[in-house]
This record gives structure tokens, C-alpha cells and sequence, in this order.
């Protein structure tokens, strides 16, 4: 019997790579409300449902979730610094939507999600690799909304038997990665400028540090997590580099011209 996979956020980068992984062997059904991902990202395939909805509103979510397996709850509000310019309207995305996930999955009685958190929970902490055991420092209400989801899933697995897989993304990259937008992340700004020859703006003296995952590798693993029985995993590689370093080989690789020019750090960034 064929699984029906359910990802919010699907029309995103991220859930795009997910849609990709199953859509031969999976009927899958996509609830986006398009603020940032797009349509085109979704195959036109009979196997494939796109619902335009917002994880805020609860009775058409719960009425999308009807018949699903399992959920990929990938939609959220994604950007650290829109979260330090809207912290409310971050609140309510992140955490109670992700309650207003939880709850249509005990109305659906679906028992399996895959929730994608982040590596900000770690904060300041300066030791690195980061473990899951870690005390978690949030510094922004991004990584404090995506905490706050995580004790929500393991809070619904205790009183509704909800098997949680809670997922901390490092920095992900990879095709069909929106340079354009306002908060675009940052290899794919790099890449656009240092082909343009566009001045290359960094935030900070680019010595901070980061673990860059390649998209399909994270969706692999989020594929074989799935079928354990949960838990808390940081999915990256273990390894680190600067972003000093990253603009170095974005600009060698693309033979770019390319000047760097450092500005000031963002609120909320973390540095390690």
C-alpha cells in the first residue's frame, strides 16, 4: 500500500528535494501558503497534491492532513533576521503552527512527523561540532520558536503517542536555492554576485563559522530518520568553515572579479 507523505512548507527549497525523493514510490500532498516557496517547484504528477494553505489556520490544515502517513513539517518562518524584526508574527508561525500541526495530526490520528528545527538552538555556545546534548542558548525568536516546537513534539509524543523525529538543519544549500530574496541564504548570494562581478557584501569580519549540508545529502538522511523510533539528530557533517572561507572559493571557482566588502553583523546571528 502506497504511503501518503504530508510537507508543509513543500513548495520551499528544502521541501522541493523531499517531493523529489518520493515522488515515485509516495502519493504526497504539499500545504504551502507560497510566502516564500513557489508552484513551479511542484511536479504536475497525479501522485502530487498541492493545497495554497497556512499552517495557522487550523481547520484547513487538519482537513488537508486527512489520509496522510506521515508529516514533513518543514513550514516556518526561516529567516533570523525577519524573525528579530517580527517577533510575534514569528511566535505564531513557528510555534503555534506547529501545535496547530500537532493537533491535525491527533485529529488525523497520524502518528510519524519529521519536524525541521535548526542549529541556531545551540546560541553563542563556542564548542564545536555542536551535540544534541547540549544546553540549548537560543539568541533570536527564530531559534527560540524552532526550541519551542521541539518541547511541543516531545510534549504530543508523551500525551498522544506522536513519534517525533526532531531534525537541527546546519546551513543547507543546493539547487533551486532563492538568491532573490530579502533573507536569501548565503552561498546562493555569493554565487549570483560573484558571477555578476557585484560587489559581495559580508556580515561581520566573515570569520564566523558554519557547517554547510549539500540539500539531497539532508533529504537522505531525512529519509532514514524517518523510520526510527525518534529522537533528536543534527544533520550536517561535522566539520565547520568560515564564511571568509566560502566567499574565497565561490570567487575562485566562478574566476569572479568579485570585491568583498564586510558590513556590520546581523542581530540575532549567531558566530559559531
Amino acid at each position: 500500500m502506497r504511503k501518503t507523505i504530508f510537507i508543509t512548507g513543500g513548495a520551499g527549497f528544502i521541501g522541493s528535494h523531499i517531493i523529489e525523493h518520493y515522488e515515485s514510490e509516495c502519493d504526497i500532498v504539499i500545504y504551502d501558503d507560497l510566502s516564500t516557496g513557489k508552484e513551479s517547484n511542484i511536479p504536475q504528477k497525479p501522485n502530487i497534491k498541492f493545497i495554497k494553505g497556512d499552517i495557522r489556520n487550523r481547520g484547513e490544515l487538519t482537513a488537508a492532513m486527512e489520509n496522510a502517513d506521515i508529516v514533513f513539517h518543514l513550514a516556518a518562518e526561516i529567516s533570523v533576521a525577519a524573525s528579530m524584526e517580527r517577533p510575534i508574527e514569528t511566535e505564531e508561525i513557528n510555534a503555534i503552527g506547529t501545535i496547530n500541526v500537532l493537533e491535525a495530526m491527533k485529529k488525523n490520528n497520524v502518528k510519524t512527523i519529521v519536524y525541521a528545527s535548526s542549529a541556531a538552538v545551540y546560541g553563542e555556545n563556542p564548542e564545536c561540532p555542536k551535540r544534541t546534548d547540549m544546553l540549548p542558548e537560543p539568541i533570536s525568536p527564530y531559534a527560540i520558536t524552532k526550541l519551542s516546537g521541539e518541547h511541543y513534539i516531545r510534549m504530543y509524543g508523551r500525551t498522544s503517542g506522536i513519534k517525533g523525529i526532531i531534525t537541527r538543519f546546519f546551513n543547507v544549500f543546493g539547487e533551486r536555492q532563492d538568491p532573490a530574496s530579502p533573507y536569501a541564504a548565503a552561498v546562493p548570494i555569493f554565487i549570483r554576485k560573484a558571477l555578476s562581478g557585484a560587489e559581495i557584501n559580508v556580515h561581520g569580519d566573515g570569520e564566523q563559522t558554519r557547517d554547510f549540508i549539500y540539500v539531497k545529502d539532508l533529504v537522505t538522511y531525512l529519509d532514514a530518520l524517518s523510520r526510527t523510533d525518534g529522537g533528536t539528530f543534527n544533520i550536517g557533517y561535522g566539520s565547520f568553515t568560515t564564511i571568509n572561507s566560502i566567499v574565497a572559493r565561490i570567487t575562485a571557482l566562478t574566476d569572479s572579479k568579485s570585491r568583498v566588502a564586510h558590513t556590520p553583523p546581523r542581530a540575532g546571528d549567531i558566530k559559531f
